[in-house]
């Protein structure tokens, strides 16, 4: 079961259309615009991303926050597939996916309360042009830091669960 929320996106609107241009490492813009190659999270695991860019907008609303993210140049084998894509606390690191850390999660108990309200999950399904995207729509802003938007190997299962991390896009504001 894939998850996905969408949002009617008014004030960030025309960030999100903005095109994904390929840099490395990526590079923030003002309003929280992410954009660059993906990094690969693991030399043994093969996956449709290595000529794949992302960009990733998030923007703050009066209510939390939205965010929008678009992953170009996927494999044209991936057509259809549904994949898992979520904030996590830590870095993106090249071949270390566990320096990513959890998700980023913001219902502050122990253990966290894991759902799509609690964190930002970003599924998407690969088009037929290479491209996937996912939005969210959260009631909370995340706090600034070093992070990581991962894209696992299977869409967002209801207990937050998505599978091996297979690339990700390092966001830091």
């Amino acid at each position: 079961m894939s998850i996905r929320r969408t949002t009617s996106l008014t004030a960030a609107a025309a960030l999100m259309l903005a095109p994904v241009a390929a840099s490395s490492p990526a590079t923030a813009a003002p309003a929280g615009v992410f954009r660059g190659d993906l990094v690969d999270l693991s030399s043994s695991t093969a996956d449709p991303f290595g000529d794949a860019s992302a960009q990733l907008v998030m923007a703050e609303t009066g209510k939390g926050a939205i965010f929008h993210l678009r992953v170009k140049g996927i494999d044209l084998s991936a057509v259809g597939h549904d994949y898992g894509a979520h904030l996590h606390v830590g870095p993106c690191v090249a071949e270390d996916g566990a320096a990513a850390g959890p998700h980023y999660n913001a219902s502050g108990v122990t253990p966290p309360v894991v759902n799509d309200h609690t964190e930002v999950w970003l599924d998407f399904t690969v088009t037929a042009d290479g491209t996937g995207a996912g939005d969210a729509s959260v009631p909370f802003v995340a706090t600034p830091g070093d992070r990581a938007v991962v894209i696992h190997a299977e869409a967002t299962a209801p207990s937050g669960a998505a599978g091996p991390r297979l690339v990700c896009l390092p966001v830091q504001w």
